[in-house]
């Protein structure tokens, strides 16, 4: 024993030592910019700020808690706000769009965090303040996790969960320790995606209660007004703290910011087509074709720009939820995927606008798709690689091709030997299983557009004598049966970045099969899946990482848990011509909050 004590001692100093304090991370490797940095790459950092923006969206507010599970949905947006940008609330760090996953100082000033990442010391900058001048403290840190676990909603209530310890170090520090739940990306989450709130502002007591009192935040914004339901407009805060570190340097550019709110999206539009509102995102191809031949258009006033971002495209589908034992036989599912005739829809509704989706990670190099799978995916996938296709397994795999009629024979009678594969027969013009029990079940709809697609597909199964039914229901109905697992079938999106995590558990996990309110809208539950996510997030270098993420997106393919749809290569979006954005795109696409007015110059 006592010539090990010495070994047992260097382990003990080991872990106690210190990391020194760093200007960013990166989820793996380090990150782009050096310690030197005088500003992100995609901004332009002589900017002269002024001037004002109106942006726009369907929906209402009656709240400016955007951390609480009462109103969830209907609080202002701009407070904390991926798209807008975080105006009132920060994070300890924040990310660059221009890097997979690195993080650059914003409240905290430098981080320490040792190689096995079992814990990360924020050093907050001593300059940070909140809008009313007082500091931020330690104290403030440490109150928001213990009041977002306390009356916070998913998922600001769950980060503590990974935390063993977490203490004041110092006048200006704050230390995580963390326990075996944390992996090797939670650091990262704690720092970008937590807001940190003024302890001497908030009531805990009545946090979790909506409320329309301004809230005081250390952003470069505060509260001017607000009309609930219709507008919430930003000023300014003159004496915003981080004007001029290089994280901050050419973002904000606006001396006023407002959010209009409108009940429906034409009439958004027809607000925007009058100058009410600055910017107008684009989603629909056939408007964006048809629909911008207003006389503003003509004179060169409103301005059509199309941007392509270097992002894999995500997943759209009409998504099986599994729960329902019809839906339980990965040949059926993989019948009913076939059957829809995406050449037919492309062509007769979207005006040849969309790219069929055939991977989570097309265009990106960590999809399957044309690629494969090398040794060290066979490795990962293990066991599990007999459940993969042989055509997805060697790269080969496509969706197949129809003659564009929407009664393709070919692809029809493919789709009938799958749904056989999984009992299914016709029988008098009807599909059903063995007992005779017709295959019919019910898609839910929340949109016009859905809708529209949801009939396009009805029309094809009907021809193999399947029996799909249709029902459009409000957001209420929407939001609370998604919640709830309350459908058969659901159309739904899963965005995709080039560093998935965490969020894939609460849309594939086992862990989110049965928790009402995560985003596991298929049902998912194979510890296969479980498995890659979980190397997914402990793996260290970009290879392996890489070969993770095809090796997952090959599970995902062969589970047919939806029907691939379609993507959009490019973002549109239509600006008044006074609104105008920096020369260099980044890696994640055209970034709102450094945009400017050119009235200001």
């Amino acid at each position: 024993m006592r010539h090990l004590l010495p070994f047992i001692a260097a382990l003990l100093i080991g872990s106690q030592a210190t990391a020194e304090p760093v200007h960013g991370i990166a989820m793996r490797g380090e990150p782009a910019l050096p310690s030197s940095y005088q500003h992100f790459p995609y901004v332009k950092p002589d900017v002269k700020k002024g001037g004002r923006i109106s942006y726009g969206v369907v929906g209402t507010f009656d709240n400016l808690n955007p951390f609480i599970l009462k109103s969830m949905r209907t609080t202002a947006r701009g407070l904390w706000d991926t798209i807008f940008g975080n105006l009132l609330f920060e994070s300890l760090m924040t990310r660059s769009s221009d890097e997979p996953f690195s993080l650059y100082g914003l409240l905290a000033e430098t981080v320490e965090m040792d190689d096995d990442r079992t814990y990360i010391q924020f050093n907050l900058n001593p300059k940070a303040k909140w809008s009313d001048g007082e500091p931020v403290k330690p104290e403030d840190v440490i109150f928001t996790m213990e009041l977002l676990r306390d009356k916070g909603r998913i998922p600001f209530s769950g980060r503590l969960a990974a935390v063993e310890k977490m203490e004041k170090v110092g006048e200006h520090s704050v230390r995580f320790t963390f326990n075996e739940k944390a992996d090797r990306e939670f650091p990262l989450i704690l720092a970008s995606a937590t807001p940190i709130l003024p302890k001497h502002a908030i009531d805990p007591e009545r946090f979790d209660q909506s409320t329309l009192k301004y809230p005081i935040g250390s952003g470069p914004y505060r509260v001017k007004a607000v009309s609930p339901g219709e507008r919430i407009v930003y000023e300014r805060n003159p004496d915003y703290w981080g004007a001029d570190i290089p994280s901050k340097i050419g973002f904000d550019n606006y001396d006023q910011i407002s959010v209009e709110y409108f009940l429906q999206e034409n009439t958004l539009f027809e607000a925007f087509k009058k100058g009410a509102v600055d910017i107008y995102l684009e989603g629909s191809p056939t408007h964006w074709t048809r629909a911008y031949d207003f006389p503003a258009v003509q004179r060169g006033d409103v301005l059509k720009e199309s941007f392509k971002p270097q992002l894999p495209t995500g997943m759209l589908g009409f998504v099986f939820n599994t729960r329902r034992p019809i839906f339980a036989d990965a040949n059926v599912r993989e019948g009913l995927s076939l059957a829809f005739d995406f050449e037919w829809v492309n062509r007769n509704l979207f005006d040849g606008a969309y790219t069929r989706t055939e991977s989570y990670w097309q265009n990106s190099p960590l999809s399957a798709l044309g690629n494969p799978a090398e040794p060290r995916e066979l490795e990962l996938l293990g066991a599990a690689k007999d459940k993969v296709a042989p055509a997805i397994l060697d790269g080969s795999y496509r969706q197949p091709r129809t003659d564009g009629s929407g009664a393709d024979r070919k692809v029809l009678r493919q789709a009938v030997e799958k749904l056989k594969a999984g009992g299914y027969t016709i029988k008098n013009g009807r599909m059903s299983d063995a007992a005779g029990k017709p295959l019919a079940f019910e898609v839910m709809t929340q949109t016009a557009d859905q809708e529209k697609l949801a009939i396009a597909y009805q029309r094809t199964l009907r021809m193999i004598g399947v029996d799909m039914s249709i029902r459009t229901v409000d957001d209420a109905q929407y939001q609370a049966r998604s919640g709830n697992f309350d459908y058969d079938m659901i159309v739904k999106s899963y965005p995709s970045s080039l560093s998935p995590g965490i969020e894939q558990v609460n849309r594939w996990g086992s862990a989110s099969k049965d928790r009402q309110g995560s985003f596991n809208f298929a049902g998912a539950a194979d510890p296969d899946l479980d498995r890659l996510i979980g190397s997914m997030m402990t793996v260290r270098s970009q290879p392996d990482f890489e070969a993770t993420v095809r090796a997952y997106d090959r599970m995902l393919l062969s589970g047919h848990y939806l029907v691939p749809l379609y993507h959009i290569p490019d973002q549109w979006v239509a600006r008044w011509s006074h609104i105008s954005y920096p020369e260099k795109l980044p890696l994640y696409g055209y970034q709102l909050n450094t945009w400017w007015d050119k009235r200001a110059q």
